[in-house]
């Protein structure tokens, strides 16, 4: 029998978003969960994000999707702009779960995750560094990497990009009525 691999991933989930929304797309969330479980065999997918009323809906379908989530308060500061930092918690959630999983994949391009990154490179328990883009991956993440544990995202676009579920417009414009009376006149 094939002895799987027990992998967990720890998403920065700001970083993922601005990451991906720089870029000019939106990130299928639904897609990339699958994308994790299949291309790294992940178990357990933590997406930690800011809490923010009337974002339930949102949470709900993140949690549907299968990640669990991991909240951190958000703050206003004196702008308006809403702030809720979540390196904290990645970094205390990724050693709480240590023992229980075989490689961590670590999605961000934050410089601030460098020292959990090489502490999970020394110990052997670092698949990769998911980031958005190549553009904006960290320096000091680039350093302790040496182009070895890092993927981005950019790349799998195609893949992983969110397409719009609403119906196709009819092609010719028309309303329902009016086909119904073009396919009539067209029978006569």
């Amino acid at each position: 029998m094939k002895n799987e691999s027990k992998n967990y991933a720890f998403i920065d989930g700001q970083n993922l978003n601005l990451g991906i929304k720089e870029l000019g797309w939106k990130l299928d969330l639904k897609k990339f969960r699958k994308y994790l479980e299949d291309k790294y065999q992940v178990k357990k997918a933590y997406y930690f994000i800011g809490y923010i009323d009337g974002n339930q809906v949102l949470y709900q379908m993140l949690q549907e999707y299968g990640y669990i989530l991991i909240f951190k308060p958000t703050l206003s500061d004196s702008d308006g702009k809403i702030k809720g930092n979540c390196d904290a918690e990645l970094v205390l959630h990724t050693m709480i779960e240590f023992k229980n999983f075989d490689k961590a994949i670590i999605v961000t391009s934050d410089g601030d995750f460098a020292c959990l990154v090489d502490y999970l490179i020394g110990k052997e328990k670092l698949k990769t560094v998911l980031a958005p883009s190549n553009r904006k991956y960290s320096s000091l993440l680039r350093k302790i990497t040496k182009g070895k544990f890092v993927a981005f995202l950019d790349v799998l676009k195609p893949k992983l990009v969110f397409r719009s579920q609403k119906k196709e417009k009819d092609p010719l414009g028309t309303k329902p009525v009016w086909s119904l009376f073009v396919v009539i006149l067209l029978q006569l």
